[in-house]
């Protein structure tokens, strides 16, 4: 077909596009016209070709095709929370993601007319009780069931152990041994400002910690399923790397330790660039977010609502946040190939220089003790931050743009009075073991110098 098509066309190398590229330029600068530098330290050319690779990059084994659509439910209320679950399944979403505050809660009413065999199911623990994870294994020993269980997301996002260090890890180890899973939380760092080489390489750190608390105790390590959670940002073909990526980098880790070398990606859009003013705007950005996830290999999407930030939880912003990926699904096709992205230059490449430069300081993190001594020391917290900061100033300087926000605002749009949830940072007072990472979103200080105008 090729030949029959192709053939009278000569072969163009990457030199000779950058001969002709330099030579329509006339004069300009090549570098400095159309080459751009990430947060990341990395250039990304104007084009990509075959010529970048020694050996072209061999098909992934991504099943974007079964992709699931999740949503979320806050259990405050269990037989209202089981009511719901029953009505959003009816309503497209295809598994439900249980966050528990307390193991003061009846599974059996939360589970109640639920079809086990068909939805999967999420139970993201915010405690940690193994007599309750116990109970929860043995009422759902069905496929498709995660329990997230992150004693040391919970140190990164309160600063404190459960109860202590010792005691977390055992009870942690006794969980693990009835689930055989357990959840990395990458979430919080992407929130939090960290760039993406961070996150890749704080995502396989966090995730040495058990790997190797496991393979101490027991001399090897069992056969485990691991869920990561992650935020996606709106930097589109970089996001959907990044998954991949993460998927490169638990393999070569997961070899090490003779233990599954697949996972499962739970993602959901980032808080970090939503925004209060023009809120509608955050429906765009979520849907590129899900596009990238998807694209990306992600297993289950669970959509973030556009008003998530300041309104309480609502049916119709939970109905829209459904309703887009339904129609990413089963209008946009994207269900319909297993691996989309493979065979682009650009994102091969893309994922390769994310994997490489995170692997690169996993390896700095584990030759200074490790990801918890280096939560300890507060050098996690300071690289995130320094990213951070670099990106609030972007933001400030109108080079990150939030259309509506830092661009084209529409001043006469009012929020005061729309508020339901404080879309801020919260500071308590309080003690802790480390330094918290503490999520912030970009716009928050120019929207409170609004809100004080209105």
């Amino acid at each position: 077909m090729n030949k029959e098509f192709f053939g009278e066309f000569d072969t163009v190398s990457s030199k000779q596009w950058k001969q002709k590229i330099q030579f329509d330029l006339k004069g300009a600068d090549y570098n400095d016209t159309l080459i751009w530098k990430t947060n990341e330290a990395i250039n990304v050319k104007p084009f990509y070709h075959a010529d970048d690779f020694e050996i072209l990059p061999s098909v992934s084994n991504t099943q974007a095709t079964q992709w699931n659509i999740c949503q979320s439910i806050f259990v405050a209320d269990v037989k209202k929370s089981n009511l719901k679950a029953l009505d959003v399944i009816q309503r497209g979403a295809e598994s439900i993601h249980f966050i528990l505050p307390s193991e003061d809660i009846s599974i059996e009413d939360l589970l109640k007319n639920l079809d086990l065999d068909t939805t999967p199911l999420y139970f993201e623990l915010q405690f940690l009780s193994e007599k309750f994870v116990k109970k929860l294994s043995a009422m759902t020993s069905k496929a498709g069931i995660q329990i997230q269980t992150d004693i040391i997301g919970n140190l990164t996002k309160t600063g404190n152990w459960f109860n202590n260090l010792n005691d977390d890890f055992k009870k942690f180890e006794s969980i693990t041994e009835h689930t055989s899973q357990f959840c990395i939380d990458v979430s919080l760092y992407q929130n939090a400002g960290a760039n993406m080489v961070q996150q890749l390489a704080y995502a396989l750190a966090h995730a040495n910690e058990y790997l190797n608390y496991r393979a101490i105790k027991k001399e090897a390590t069992p056969f485990f399923n691991i869920d990561f959670k992650v935020s996606v940002s709106t930097n589109y073909f970089f996001e959907i790397a990044k998954l991949r990526a993460l998927r490169t980098l638990w393999h070569t880790l997961a070899l090490e330790y003779n233990t599954n070398t697949t996972c499962h990606i739970f993602a959901l859009p980032t808080k970090r660039n939503k925004t209060l003013y023009d809120y509608n705007t955050n429906m765009l950005r979520t849907t590129t977010e899900c596009m990238s996830a998807i694209l990306g290999g992600a297993n289950t999407i669970c959509n973030l609502p556009y008003d998530a930030i300041y309104h309480k939880s609502n049916e119709f912003g939970e109905r829209i946040a459904r309703n887009q990926l339904l129609v990413l699904k089963h209008e946009s096709y994207f269900d319909k190939v297993d691996n989309p992205s493979d065979g682009s230059y650009y994102i091969e490449n893309l994922t390769h220089q994310l994997a490489e430069k995170a692997l690169n300081v996993f390896k700095d993190i584990e030759a200074n003790g490790g990801f918890l001594k280096q939560l300890k020391d507060g050098t996690i917290q300071r690289k995130i931050k320094e990213n951070a900061n670099k990106e609030q100033e972007q933001f400030n300087a109108g080079e990150d743009i939030l259309l509506g926000t830092n661009k084209h605002p529409n001043t006469h749009d009012k929020m005061k009075n729309e508020l339901e949830l404080y879309p801020f940072v919260k500071t308590n007072q309080r003690k802790t073991l480390i330094e918290p990472i503490i999520e912030k979103r970009l716009a928050e200080l120019l929207e409170q110098k609004r809100l004080e105008t209105e």
